[in-house]
């Protein structure tokens, strides 16, 4: 903190803050010891005490709950049985303070006055004083998010008051070495207060509930470090190319450098990089934070020849390295920092067509991504973290955006590591945007919001932009304050508005659109809209086809037996907020197009079918239109509970017929169908060309009489689209009431490398354009009719054979399905089911779902498995649209060798 921003600090609080400084990022630094476990927690209503003598070691704690932290006040309570699991039925409804009306936002609604949640809420811990404190050493206290004001008291005296610490997404680090004790434990005491309406908080806006303490509470870790007089903050590298060979990259390497102690020093901080080392010495005035940098200019060694490169998921490997900085006084260790950095660049640019298009080292990139959503709770799970990673890249997407909700450090190694990029900024439609009602002091707390978040995230390659802004750009003066904010720490990427396509006055176009539709939307919709709402064009930061339902397995672990039922109120409970309260349009719209579901397995399938076709449809449509459109980002991946909308993954981690459409649409090479000119196309979303590759392509009637088929050579040059040929208007005369469309693209050895199967209406779905609502559903005037689809002759069952087999050391399940009738085979889904409510049930993320077969096909679909032995108490079952369900038995799950084998 320079002295300016200092003072600026204390006029802000009215009071001089010795103890308080700006954290630096946890993921940064080692020597870190984790407040973890041990805590208690108690609200201020039970408790009479003072935080004077709540600090203090001994305090009695009896009768107060356990927690670890993080941990919000629900959470914990929720951990303990306290209040039962809020995330099935309606029993969110049971805890105390959730008496708002139902679909309505909760975030912008003031506490109930019989909320439990009203008073503030104790956390308390004990611990020792590290040994090398007595030595002279520094020990900080490090606060990663408090929810969201706070007084904090250790060992009896308060080191901040509610006034300091103010906003969720501020990061805090006192200087605690004065108040340590050397004879005993010390006593940590914070007395957290929710957030009001009017407090720049944690919100969940229309796609989720909010939990009855609004998230309150310490939501992120709390650590101690040990330093120096002089301590390390934020380190940084950032990347040049001089040119577009990338032989040579100019890195620059800088840190911020804080002076605790009350007198002046002379230090060397050196930098190591991998085994290049720089230094140079710097002298601090007490109490100085100075920023020190290492340019290529003046350090040769940051020329760096021929680098190892960080890419995106399927631009190229995600290629991480190492900077150690140490800082020494006089030949003594003052601290020691190490952080990971990529070598790369990411710059973007608003083409002719007021389009925003991102380059990663120089190169185009078509972003497609999805909204994050975190625990409702805020709890944090690392298994659950890596999991859902892992189907990002599974998915073949390549970016994550989040809306507030600003993740947890170890979101952000992985991202790293797994080259998934990220936009992340300030949410919307709540008090972040309620410009017009802040006081001096909202905006000096966002201010400072930024700044923490910025300090910790600046480091990682995985940042792809930030956005000061959702919904709406921020007025000029805040806009102005958060760029001062970027500039001043060196943000080394893009910064974008807002999400949307707002100009303002200081950076002029985004260059993003933020049109919708969020609701079910035919798939030919995408390619129809090519000016007005969320069509295949420009940079979509948030659009999607709203209903996604689990699938039943999922759906009896969220809602009771008798409530699992269309339109029941503990079924729409699980849906939105507000104009999203229930489903009711994407049920309007399966009535319409494929017809009044039977029963709940009817309407099972039936969702299935329309989430897998419109998500493939909105994905083909942009990477199709490549680089008129740049980027697409999904609403949501996800869900912060478990909910029947805006999700490609359930959260119970189960994937669905979105999902398979989204990974189809995704493919590295990808053979897809134009629904506005009935041509066939080929995507090449990987960066080498396709040469000497072929594609069939065949359409058949409703009663399976082929129409058209021909087979075309085909070069697909890198990061490209390439039209195949298109279906003759004469192939579609007599009109039938479906048709089906076969693709198939092949390497030039006869490898398969995509297939691709579509069931079109005769009648189109018509659009109304001049409908005002366009931003929430798609102007639908009348529907495409697939109601004959419900008469599609029953295959029986699938010839099916299952193998369990170790490939280069992995092992997988293989299995070879066949369709041995002569009707085509529509939607073919394999799901596990235990044996039992106590057999573990392994995810499988099949490399096909959801996919078709006409008669005498086969189609062999593998997914790994990291333990054989699960599948042993578990059983696979082959569905589909007119399917009879398959069980293959176990004694048909074996171990051995793909050669053992057999085919059809």
């Amino acid at each position: 903190m320079s002295a300016s921003r200092k003072f600026a600090a204390s006029l802000f609080f009215g009071l001089s803050l010795p103890l308080l400084a700006f954290a630096q990022s946890p993921a940064a630094t080692n020597a870190r010891t984790e407040l973890r476990d041990g805590w208690k927690l108690q609200s201020s209503c039970k408790v009479s005490a003072t935080g004077a003598k709540i600090s203090l070691s001994g305090f009695d704690i009896s009768g107060w709950h356990g927690t670890i932290v993080p941990s919000t006040v629900v959470a914990a309570l929720v951990a303990d049985n306290t209040y039962p699991d809020p995330y099935f039925g309606d029993n969110l409804r049971t805890l105390p303070g959730m008496d708002y009306p139902a679909g309505k936002m909760f975030s912008g609604r003031a506490m109930p006055k019989d909320s439990p949640f009203r008073c503030s809420w104790w956390y308390r811990t004990e611990f020792p004083t590290p040994p090398d404190a007595a030595t002279g050493r520094h020990v900080w206290l490090n606060f990663g998010g408090i929810n969201n004001r706070a007084n904090i008291w250790l060992n009896g005296k308060r080191i901040a008051d509610s006034r300091e610490v103010a906003g969720a997404y501020r990061t805090y680090e006192f200087d605690i070495t004065p108040l340590l004790t050397h004879d005993g434990p010390n006593a940590l005491a914070v007395d957290t207060i929710a957030q009001t309406e009017k407090d720049l908080g944690i919100n969940w806006v229309d796609w989720n509930p909010t939990p009855p303490d609004k998230d309150m509470g310490l939501w992120r870790g709390v650590w101690l470090r040990e330093t120096g007089p002089v301590e390390i903050r934020s380190p940084l590298v950032t990347t040049h190319f001089a040119n577009a060979s990338l032989a040579e990259a100019d890195l620059t390497v800088e840190a911020e450098l804080y002076n605790a102690g009350d007198a002046q020093v002379s230090a060397t901080l050196q930098a190591d990089l991998e085994g290049h080392n720089i230094q140079q010495d710097v002298t601090l005035a007490a109490g100085e934070t100075r920023t020190v940098r290492f340019s290529p200019e003046t350090f040769a060694e940051l020329r760096v020849q021929n680098p190892e490169l960080w890419w995106p998921h399927q631009m190229g490997p995600a290629a991480l390295h190492q900077l150690h900085l140490d800082l020494s006084i006089q030949g003594t260790l003052s601290d020691h920092a190490v952080a990971r950095y990529g070598i790369r660049e990411i710059t973007s640019e608003v083409d002719p067509q007021g389009h925003l298009l991102f380059r990663v080292n120089g190169k185009r990139i078509l972003i497609r991504g999805g909204g994050w959503a975190p625990d409702m709770l805020e709890r944090e799970s690392p298994e659950r973290l890596r999991t859902q990673f892992q189907y990002l890249r599974d998915l073949n997407l390549n970016a994550v955006r989040l809306e507030g909700q600003i993740e947890s450090d170890p979101f952000f190694d992985l991202a790293d590591e797994q080259g998934m990029l990220v936009l992340a900024g300030w949410t919307c439609c709540d008090y972040w945007m309620k410009w017009s009602d802040w006081k001096p002091s909202d905006q000096e707390i966002a201010v400072a919001s930024e700044r923490s978040q910025i300090e910790r995230l600046r480091i990682h390659p995985s940042m792809l932009a930030w956005l000061n802004g959702s919904d709406e750009p921020p007025p000029a003066v805040v806009e102005r304050a958060y760029l001062a904010v970027l500039k001043d720490l060196d943000w080394p990427n893009p910064v974008v508005s807002s999400a949307s396509e707002n100009i303002t006055p200081i950076t002029g176009k985004s260059g993003v659109k933020m049109r919708g539709p969020y609701d079910y939307t035919p798939p030919d919709f995408w390619l129809a809209d090519m000016s007005r709402s969320g069509g295949a064009y420009g940079f979509a930061t948030e659009i999607g086809t709203g209903g996604a339902i689990p699938p039943l397995s999922s759906l009896e672990k969220m809602l009771p037996a008798e409530h699992i039922k269309p339109g029941d109120p503990v079924w729409n409970f699980h849906a939105g907020e507000e104009r999203f309260s229930n489903l009711q349009h994407f049920d309007d719209a399966m009535k319409a197009i494929y017809g009044p579901p039977a029963d709940l397995a009817d309407y099972e399938r039936k969702a299935q079918a329309m989430a897998y076709d419109s998500e493939r449809a909105m994905f083909e449509s942009y990477s199709r239109n490549k680089y008129n459109s740049t980027g697409v980002i999904q609403w949501m991946l996800n869900n912060a509970w478990p909910s029947l909308l805006w999700h490609l993954w359930d959260y119970y981690l189960q994937p669905a017929g979105g999902y398979y459409g989204v990974k189809k649409a995704c493919e590295p090479l990808h053979v897809m169908y134009s629904y506005d000119d009935r041509s066939v196309e080929v995507v090449n979303s990987t960066y080498q060309p396709g040469l000497s590759l072929s594609v069939t392509a065949k359409l058949f009637d409703s009663s399976l009489h082929e129409r058209f088929s021909v087979t075309v050579p085909i070069d697909v040059p890198a990061d490209a689209v390439t039209k195949a040929g298109a279906f003759p208007e004469r192939a579609f005369e007599p009109a039938s009431p479906i048709y089906f469309i076969d693709l198939v693209l092949k390497d030039p050895f006869g490898k398969i490398l995509s297939t691709n199967f579509y069931w079109l209406s005769a009648t189109k779905n018509v659009y109304d354009w001049s409908a005002e609502d366009n931003d929430a559903f798609t102007p639908v005037k009348s529907y495409e009719d697939l109601r004959q689809l419900g008469t599609l002759p029953s295959v029986g069952t699938i010839d099916s054979i299952l193998l369990i087999e170790e490939v280069a050391g992995q092992w997988q399940v293989h299995a070879r399905l066949r369709n041995s009738s002569d009707h085509v085979a529509l939607q073919i889904h394999m799901e596990v089911s235990a044996e039992n409510q106590h057999a573990e049930k392994p995810h499988l993320l099949w490399d096909d779902d959801y996919f078709s077969l006409l008669p005498g096909e086969s189609r062999d679909v593998t997914a790994p498995i990291s333990d054989p032995r699960s599948m042993i108490h578990n059983k696979l079952i082959v569905s589909g649209w007119n399917v009879e369900p398959t069980v293959i038995p176990q004694q048909s799950v074996g171990l051995g060798r793909i050669s053992d084998f057999p085919s059809h």
